[in-house]
């Protein structure tokens, strides 16, 4: 059994229930801990070879780890803090601490980067000797198995309880490793030609240490603006909803997430207009049910009645899919109702990718012209509807 296995299995009980809040909680509690403790020491260890050294750039990927221990206690802190129930302030409980504590630490990193960016450039201009010995190079081999440790522990965890926070923490310790072999290299260079690239190696450590912070800031403002999610989840969604047989499509799909681990999803389902609605209500709930068990977060389903036993209203539909195909292979055609009269009126929603070209206006002048060459009797009431996934029809 595996170090990160055995600390699972003796620290984090129950630990197979990752959808569970508390379990959860523990897993962030677990991976701060070991962060602080592991980051600390390296550091430790780094500031005491830097010292010895004269290295800038080892002093630089010292404060580095120190910065990633800090980061560590606020992660710790968050995932404390983001366990917090819900509350009559805060509905959907307080998830997106995580994501904003992961911003705070970005900045701090990156302002770590720029310090030592300028302190490296003005040891170019006023170089000091760096001394080469077997316990700095000890310490730094040690201490590069130990992160390397760290970031395959950080990965495991963020995989687990899929958290964008421990994800883009096992991808710094990658990076630290990087840093750590640049510098070896630099110290081997230094030793056999006499050159000192010190401060070149300390503006290479500065500039991952920056790429880091911006790499981080990446992964946790993109949830707190809003992102889709990824398309796995989607598909899933489509596959457990289409199982019913009663289901034809879906449409207006929507994920909002408050945090990792809670989310709620929200949807129209197209259903058969001829049949009980009572029946058709046990149905939804069903769904809700299995979203509900698959995902751990609550599934709103607004149900759409479709004309099934209309035979103008499927016909028609048909050839306007065939239409909108033009417009995007993916896009679809819901809600169609046909209003009667001397003008008869086709009423119904387009649903297009985001990232489509043409403005809803162009859209809609196009699909308006494609009617008229069908049938020039008809007039048209379209909407325009934007949907975030583009790689299937939600439809059978």
């Amino acid at each position: 059994m595996s170090l990160t296995n055995l600390l699972i299995k003796k620290f984090i009980p129950n630990h197979e229930n990752k959808n569970d809040s508390i379990v959860r909680e523990k897993f962030g509690v677990l991976s701060g801990i070991v962060g602080i403790i592991c980051n600390v020491v390296i550091s430790i260890g780094k500031f005491f070879v830097g010292i010895l050294t004269s290295s800038i750039a080892v002093s630089a990927d010292a404060f580095n780890n120190l910065s990633d221990a800090v980061s560590s206690i606020i992660t710790l802190i968050c995932f404390k803090t983001s366990g917090n129930p819900a509350d009559k302030d805060h509905p959907f409980g307080h998830g997106r601490i995580e994501y904003i504590s992961g911003l705070i630490v970005s900045v701090a990193i990156i302002f770590t980067g720029v310090e030592f960016t300028k302190s490296s450039i003005e040891k170019i201009f006023d170089p000091e000797p760096v001394s080469f010995g077997f316990i700095p190079i000890l310490i730094l081999s040690l201490s590069l198995f130990a992160k390397l440790w760290l970031g395959l522990f950080s990965k495991k965890i963020g995989t687990i309880i899929n958290s964008a926070a421990m994800k883009a923490t096992a991808f710094d310790s990658i990076l630290d490793c990087v840093i750590t072999v640049t510098i070896l290299v630099g110290m081997l260079i230094t030793y056999c030609t006499g050159v000192s690239i010190d401060a070149y190696t300390g503006i290479v450590v500065a500039l991952f240490i920056i790429f880091t912070g911006i790499s981080m800031i990446r992964e946790t403002i993109n949830p707190l603006l809003g992102q889709p999610p990824d398309e796995e989840t989607i598909k899933t969604i489509n596959e457990i909803v289409l199982s019913c047989p009663d289901i034809f499509g879906i449409h207006e799909l929507v994920v909002h997430n408050y945090g990792p681990g809670r989310s709620v999803v929200s949807f129209h389902a197209e259903m058969p207009a001829n049949k009980n609605i009572m029946e058709l209500h046990e149905e939804v709930e069903e769904i809700e049910k299995k979203l509900k068990d698959k995902f751990g977060y609550p599934a709103i389903i607004h149900m759409d009645p479709v004309m099934t036993d209309d035979k103008r209203v499927v016909d028609m539909k048909e050839k306007l899919s065939k239409i909108i195909k033009l417009v995007h292979k993916n896009a679809q055609i819901y809600d169609l109702r046909i209003i009667p009269g001397k003008q008869p009126t086709l009423i119904f929603h387009v649903s297009v990718p985001y990232d489509i070209y043409q403005k809803d206006s162009e859209i809609k002048s196009a699909v308006e012209l494609s009617v008229k060459a069908l049938d020039s009797k008809y007039k048209c009431i379209i909407e325009i509807n934007r949907s975030y996934f583009d790689s299937q029809p939600m439809d059978k």
